[in-house]
């Protein structure tokens, strides 16, 4: 049941759909959804989107998740890509503002109470980000220590960062989700927002907990290949059409910062093969990036 937090109202003008894009997350659903029911603000829908040709709704059930806010589609493939799952998920979506989480990750308690105000003042907001270690919960790193987060977020600031942000944006502003960039997606969509938006609030708290678990692709051997190759791939774009990027200013800005995380992914290769970090995120807490 929806519960009598705060945050309803009858129109939806206030509510958040939260995309959850899934492939083969049958064992972190119940704890991504589990996350939303522990939220003081009460008016969102979970639209969770499979991408391998599964059912999420006998996972939930069993766990005792039946929330007349859970919303189910399908890209209608396998393997798809998180991309094109995150824009299946915008075509159901219904309510005001949208939101991305990973199926893998969680919101922290007071998130959605926190960003959703800003979101709709403003046309987006941000917050801190806690990377953590899936298989222990140790926490790795943050993406902002205390006292080092600017109060307002633009697109030179965010392209500075290296961990992923996950941002509560209105919806009339949702650029999508480009389908050919299939691994730095986040960082092409946040960009683009902040083009829409200008400088958004940014939440100093980290309220959004990134998993870093075995088995998924920040895991995988080849992950810097596939981060090379996005990488490439973005500048190529960017030299072409800009992304849809107005603001030239910040595609000049975005195409320097691609260039140095193409030497930081470089460096992460030779870590990782080295055996001195299991993924990038490993990697960044050495303090080597």
């Amino acid at each position: 049941m929806r519960g009598n937090g705060t945050g309803w109202s009858e129109d939806g003008a206030t509510g958040v759909s939260v995309i959850i894009a899934a492939h083969r997350a049958h064992g972190t659903i119940v704890r991504a959804v589990q996350s939303l029911l522990e939220q003081e603000w009460t008016e969102w829908e979970a639209v969770i989107v499979s991408d391998d040709g599964t059912d999420y709704r006998p996972t939930l059930r069993a766990a005792g998740i039946d929330d007349p806010r859970l919303v189910f589609a399908s890209t209608g493939r396998v393997g798809a890509g998180a991309p094109a799952a995150r824009n299946a998920g915008l075509d159901a979506a219904r309510l005001a503002l949208v939101a991305p989480l990973d199926a893998d990750d969680r919101f922290r308690p007071g998130r959605l109470s926190a960003l959703v105000p800003l979101a709709l003042a403003r046309g987006a907001a941000f917050d801190n980000v806690a990377v953590v270690r899936d298989e222990d919960d140790s926490p790795l790193l943050r993406l902002f220590e205390d006292g080092q987060a600017p109060a307002l977020l633009d697109g030179e600031g965010f392209v500075a960062t290296s961990v992923p942000m996950f941002p509560v944006v209105r919806r009339d502003l949702v650029p999508g989700w480009d389908e050919d960039v299939n691994f730095c997606d986040d960082v092409v969509f946040n960009v683009r927002v902040l083009d829409a938006t200008g400088p958004v609030p940014l939440v100093a708290t980290p309220f959004y907990e990134y998993r870093q678990r075995a088995g998924s692709i920040t895991f995988s051997a080849d992950s810097g290949e596939r981060a090379e190759r996005c990488y490439r791939h973005v500048l190529e774009r960017l030299a072409g059409d800009g992304l849809g990027i107005r603001d030239e200013a910040l595609r000049q800005v975005f195409a320097r910062s691609i260039a140095a995380k193409r030497a930081r992914n470089a460096a992460y290769e030779a870590a990782f093969k080295a055996g001195r970090c299991a993924n990038f995120q490993e990697f960044l807490a050495l303090g080597e990036g």
